[in-house]
């Protein structure tokens, strides 16, 4: 009886550190995404503009209107046969056909700080609401049905009408 007892304990600790290591391993993915994001996104911002890429992607995460997880968030759009087809993504980056390889490390280095201090609950006020943006050099069709927030560096920033 007593075998069965250190059994079921065993498994039952076992079941708990698990539980712990995926939560662990979540939260780095979307540490990992988020960063990936803003740096793909806003190398060439500053801070401030790096922070506003960031903000909206934390606005998307908790919205009931789009998925729960940065890495969802930043990923989404539409797939064929498990793969995003190009320029249909909400984040470019993602689907634009180029290399998502790192380049510059000191860039790498800003987004990664930047995306620590998002996920610690860091937002810029100003854009703050908005979930979408885009670079001020296109202009996308959906922006008509959209409320422009402001214009942070070379990106300008959206919340739904």
């Amino acid at each position: 009886m007593k075998g069965i007892i250190s059994l079921i304990i065993m498994l039952l600790i076992i079941k708990v550190c698990a539980t712990a290591l995926s939560k662990i391993a979540l939260a780095e993915d979307n540490e990992q995404c988020l960063v990936e994001a803003i740096y793909f996104e806003s190398r060439g911002e500053d801070f401030v503009g790096q922070l506003a890429v960031g903000t909206v992607i934390m606005e998307r995460v908790e919205s009931s209107k789009f998925p729960s997880t940065v890495c969802k968030v930043v990923r989404s759009g539409r797939y064929w046969k498990g793969n995003p087809v190009r320029n249909k993504c909400a984040f470019s980056y993602w689907c634009d056909g180029k290399s998502e390889k790192i380049k510059d490390y000191m860039a790498h280095d800003d987004a990664i700080q930047t995306a620590l201090l998002v996920l610690q609950g860091v937002r810029l006020h100003q854009v703050q609401g908005s979930t979408y943006y885009h670079a001020s050099y296109v202009r996308p069709s959906w922006t008509r049905k959209m409320k422009r927030v402001g214009m942070v560096g070379r990106h300008i920033f959206y919340k739904e009408k």
